[in-house]
């Protein structure tokens, strides 16, 4: 583990790195929690790659705030943020936020964190449930579990808010 990386706004060039890192990163989240068809799939590096595309180059996603972490040249971690759906009751929503397992501890979670989510403004985030590393992180960082539950992608997903 280091504390040694650097945190800046995402540019369109990162979206083939932030796949690969949006990839890794959920194999070595997700195994066991989400399908191995899934996680497996030939065609989900191509898929998230043309996901970070749009999200950086696509007016429709212009009000997402949109960060990468940097160890030596190298994207280690990524984060997205943005308004939150019409019926929330905070405006900000944590969309994602991924850093490789080696950087767990490091602060390199945090800093995307803040880079990315207004701590002066009401947030909320759904994480993968169980995932009690992730819970325990969002708790650290001022976020409770406000009851709500839903399923996405035959994951179960509980949402955490923070208010200010």
């Amino acid at each position: 583990m280091t504390s040694d990386f650097d945190v800046r706004w995402a540019e369109p060039a990162d979206a083939p790195s932030m796949a690969r890192v949006h990839v890794d990163t959920w194999r070595e989240t997700y195994r066991g929690i989400m399908s191995d068809v899934v996680l497996d799939d030939p065609a989900l590096l191509s898929w998230r790659e043309r996901f970070w595309d749009a999200a950086l180059t696509d007016p429709r996603y212009g009000q997402n705030t949109i960060a990468v972490a940097s160890h030596e040249g190298a994207l280690i971690g990524i984060a997205m943020s943005g308004p939150a759906p019409d019926d929330a009751d905070q405006p900000q929503q944590l969309h994602l936020l991924y850093a490789y397992a080696a950087f767990h501890g490091s602060g390199v979670g945090t800093a995307l964190l803040n880079a990315v989510i207004d701590r002066t403004t009401p947030a909320a985030l759904w994480v993968a449930d169980p995932n009690p590393r992730a819970q325990g992180f969002y708790r650290k960082n001022g976020f409770v579990t406000d009851g709500a539950v839903k399923i996405e992608d035959d994951v179960r997903e509980i949402r955490m808010v923070r208010t200010v």
